[in-house]
């Protein structure tokens, strides 16, 4: 007898045993079932990169609200940038999780449905190619013993013995059998079932071992199924662990952002820009301007190359030697409004920077140190220049800051 039939003999019967005939068709439904779990998982996580889009569109919506308010909002130094961390801090998990989003649709889920191609080959009249090897496999090892056991076998046989010994039964009680007699029925019928039942017994090693052959190649299936699937679950626990080293990173500048707040580095800061440590231009005696001078040419008795001084008496020639720059020529009489309504001249000076600054206020300019930008209009009287950097910007920085580009 083989081990196998050995180990299997000795257990408890069941009545829907493998080993039955058409039982092992549960084993060819594990197999088509199996393509329908790979076409569940898909669904599943299909429906959870769904949910990742929606929750980083959200995410996205709700940093492009409040960040112009957080912005504008009266908070300064510490308290603001802790403010704007959580914002930044929210836009990073905001594009983490649209990337989750695409990594699980474009890699993971194509991955399981490039595997499922690979081992699950649909027939054309429906059905997989390897469940139907499977179960003509099962059918071949089966039939000669299932034969055995119905078609004119064991089964057939220990039918007619029951029914024989029941007429038995039934005879004895109506009449006495007479001793010496011919063979009972019911022992021919014994004989030709326990004859049915030795070769069914005999052929039953061997029809386990071929059907035990074709459950391992059903089972090497399987195994490869559930070794695959374990490493894309794992490989999904992975992408969607929010405590994998990628999400603690942005968690990990909010929470700095959050411990560098400092009341006594805002108040400082408060005096410096807005209280008692501001620059101030404390009143002192001026004396009047002077009357403004303008540049002109006068025509009139001077030569053309003698230019003219104006002044309340009228006119005077000047000699000038030739090439030298023609002298200024002074108005003291109002000037005329065309004059008087002009701009500002614009200075246009490059400078440079020598150190970074961070523009606490959205009326600063922030840069960093070797940058370079156009100072607009010169210190006043609290230490600030305008300015405009290589960007367009245009905004306040501190003077000190910079030094004019040589």
């Amino acid at each position: 007898m083989s081990v196998i039939y050995s180990e299997v003999a000795g257990e408890e019967p069941s009545s829907d045993s493998f080993w039955m005939p058409n039982q092992y068709q549960r084993t060819v439904r594990r197999l088509d079932e199996g393509s329908r779990v790979c076409d569940q998982l898909v669904g599943c996580f299909r429906e959870r990169a769904r949910i990742e889009g929606r929750y980083a569109q959200h995410m996205g919506a709700w940093v492009q609200k409040w960040r112009p308010l957080v912005d504008a909002s009266p908070l300064y130094g510490t308290m603001r940038r802790a403010w704007q961390a959580f914002l930044d801090t929210t836009e990073r998990l905001s594009r983490l999780h649209r990337d989750t989003q695409r990594a699980l649709v474009l890699e993971d889920l194509a991955r399981v449905r490039g595997w499922q191609r690979d081992n699950y080959h649909r027939k054309l009249l429906g059905g997989f190619r390897e469940a139907c090897e499977l179960d003509s496999g099962f059918r071949r090892a089966q039939k000669p013993w299932a034969r055995r056991l119905r078609k004119g076998g064991v089964e057939k046989a220990k039918a007619s013995f029951h029914q024989a010994c029941r007429k038995e039964h039934a005879a004895a009680g109506r009449e006495q059998l007479a001793p010496g007699g011919p063979p009972l029925p019911s022992d021919r019928q014994r004989a030709l079932y326990e004859q049915a039942l030795a070769e069914l017994t005999r052929a039953s090693p061997r029809y386990m071992e071929e059907m035990e052959s074709v459950f391992e190649q059903g089972q090497e299936l399987e195994q490869r199924r559930i070794e695959f699937l374990k490493e894309t679950l794992m490989a999904l626990q992975r992408r969607l662990d929010p405590t994998v080293a990628v999400l603690g990173s942005c968690g990990e500048g909010l929470r700095q952002a959050i411990a560098d707040i400092s009341a006594r580095q805002d108040l400082d800061w408060w005096r410096r820009q807005r209280g008692p440590g501001m620059a101030m231009a404390w009143p002192e005696f001026e004396p009047p301007s002077p009357d403004p001078i303008i540049t002109s040419w006068t025509p009139g008795k001077a030569s053309h190359d003698s230019p003219a001084l104006l002044g309340s008496g009228g006119a005077w020639g000047v000699s000038v030697s030739p090439g030298a720059p023609p002298p200024l020529i002074f108005f003291p009489l109002p000037l005329p409004s065309s004059v008087a309504e002009a701009p500002t001249p614009v200075l246009g000076q490059r400078v440079r920077a020598i150190y970074d600054y961070t523009g606490q206020e959205p009326d600063e300019l922030s840069f960093t140190a070797g940058e370079e930008l156009t100072k607009l209009e010169e210190q006043d009287a609290q230490g600030w220049c305008k300015g405009v950097t290589a960007g367009g910007r245009v905004g306040l920085y501190p003077a000190n800051y910079v030094q004019p580009v040589p």
